[in-house]
């Protein structure tokens, strides 16, 4: 008998597997692929991944930087991605190209060593693109021979030449919405204006903190900032504003004592309710697009002490529900309709509403850095569906509002289209009508706290990231002549 024979089959060595993909990169990869392939929003997709993965700590706070990183810095990435391989972007198959900008934001903006980069990435392709394991190897290994401020230096347009296409590529921005925020600061011919221009797209890559509105008797910031650990916010008498992460499943935001809202969106109701009125009567609210229902809430929270009663107007039928939710205990109505056809309801109140907020539906060019994926997203042709429907909201909230009574004008965004251009075409529609509404304009720097610092020439106002530290909100206020 042979050795073979008395020893029983040869062992063959060991199969050693590839690991599997790293698990916050894996929840990254899935999380970018679903904005790109299902038009999924990045901050409720990215939260089910983590959940179902069971990912927490360091894993999770991975995942979230590079998810939302990829996301916001896309176009740079891809302008450098086609450099590398030499290729056109969308000639790259999709899960291969989502892949290599994971790559290529870990390479170009993290303190991730390279060879992990790269090498997690080739695991990525190796799981959803194998045949293109070579191909997304040299790529991220000539993405690798540079630093991001080279890449920029080699692939940006001079600044001297082209101010705009410069400031699109560093800031990884849309050119047209470069041009945008340069026309709403003083125009792209003037420096200054470029040089706020810069400041305000840098600040749109710097996520922003999470902020909480305390409602007005049911908790006092001072509380709730200690409940949260957080501090006291700079401008709005509600705001705390958190160190950083979410608030999870705070007890105050539970209970409906507070919920989560920009001071900027703060700033808004409360420049509504420091309005003055012609006449003595305050008793009847309305917010004409309320979904989600954050500053419905605020105005509700306010109208109990002031003995005031809310209409609230939501044309969509699952944001209405959001406002049902975020108003319940407070003197609010919620009405699932289009706020355009306000006029036709029967029980408005006798001559009108004392008071109407209009936060319009908007392109939210002033909250992208806290929606990623928002600016790729959004288009030019976007807005003139949007602009139109800003005037006939305007309008109807001018038709509605008591003579003596005060609208403000709102909108998450600095495009001039949807701010002063929309203010302005709707006081000439709403003037030509067959019985005309005649306002006066209020000078809304008086309605805002002065640690705002400078607000401009007036009569309204725009907010900025950079300047104030807010969500870019703009505001007019009108007051109906009486």
């Amino acid at each position: 008998m042979s050795d073979q024979q008395r020893s029983g089959p040869a062992r063959r060595p060991p199969v050693r597997h590839k690991p599997p993909v790293d698990p916050a990169r894996g929840a990254a990869y899935e999380a970018v692929a679903a904005v790109h392939r299902d038009d999924a929003y990045a901050n409720l997709v990215l939260a089910q991944i983590l959940r179902e993965r069971s990912l927490g700590g360091r894993d999770a706070a991975l995942a979230t930087e590079l998810t939302y990183g990829t996301l916001r810095a896309r176009g740079t990435l891809d302008a450098i991605i086609e450099a590398a391989a030499r290729r056109e972007v969308e000639r790259i198959d999709p899960p291969v190209r989502d892949a290599l900008r994971l790559g290529a934001y870990q390479l170009l903006y993290t303190r991730v060593p390279p060879h992990a980069a790269t090498a997690t990435t080739v695991d990525l392709v190796r799981m959803v693109g194998p045949g293109a394991i070579g191909f997304a190897n040299a790529v991220l290994r000539k993405i690798g021979e540079r630093d991001r401020e080279q890449w920029l230096a080699a692939l940006a347009p001079a600044y001297v030449d082209d101010p705009v296409g410069h400031l699109a590529l560093v800031h990884a921005h849309p050119p047209w919405i470069v041009r945008a925020f340069a026309d709403a600061l003083g125009g792209v011919d003037r420096p200054d204006a470029l040089a706020a221009t810069a400041l305000e797209l840098a600040e749109d890559n710097v996520p922003a903190q999470v902020v909480l509105c305390a409602r007005p008797g049911r908790i006092g910031p001072e509380a709730l900032a200690e409940e949260a650990g957080g501090v006291l916010g700079r401008h709005s008498p509600y705001a705390v504003v958190l160190p950083g992460g979410a608030p999870g499943r705070l007890a105050s935001l539970t209970s409906g004592r507070a919920h989560v809202q920009d001071e900027g969106s703060q700033l808004m109701v409360t420049a509504l309710l420091a309005a003055g009125l012609s006449g003595p009567r305050d008793a009847h609210w309305l917010d004409l697009c309320a979904g989600p229902g954050g500053k419905a809430a605020l105005l509700g929270a306010e109208a109990v002490a002031r003995g005031a009663q809310v209409t609230a107007t939501e044309v969509v039928e699952h944001r209405a529900s959001l406002v049902v939710s975020a108003v319940r205990g407070l003197p609010v109505e919620v009405f699932a309709e289009d706020g355009r056809d306000i006029g036709d309801y029967e029980d408005l109140p006798d001559q009108g509403f004392d008071r109407v907020l209009v936060d319009a539906p908007c392109a939210g060019l002033g909250s992208l850095r806290r929606r990623p994926e928002a600016r790729w997203r959004r288009q030019p042709g976007d807005l003139p569906a949007l602009t139109r429907l800003q005037r006939e909201l305007l309008c109807s909230a001018l038709r509605v509002v008591r003579p003596g009574g005060v609208v403000a004008y709102v909108t998450c965004s600095p495009h001039p289209a949807e701010t002063r251009v929309s203010v302005e075409s709707a006081i000439r529609r709403a003037g030509k009508d067959p019985m005309p509404v005649l306002v006066e304009r209020l000078d809304a720097r008086q309605l805002l706290p002065e640690s705002l610092g400078d607000l401009g020439g007036g009569p309204d106002v725009q907010l900025w990231p950079h300047q104030h530290g807010t969500d870019g909100m703009y505001l007019s206020v009108l007051r109906r002549a009486a």
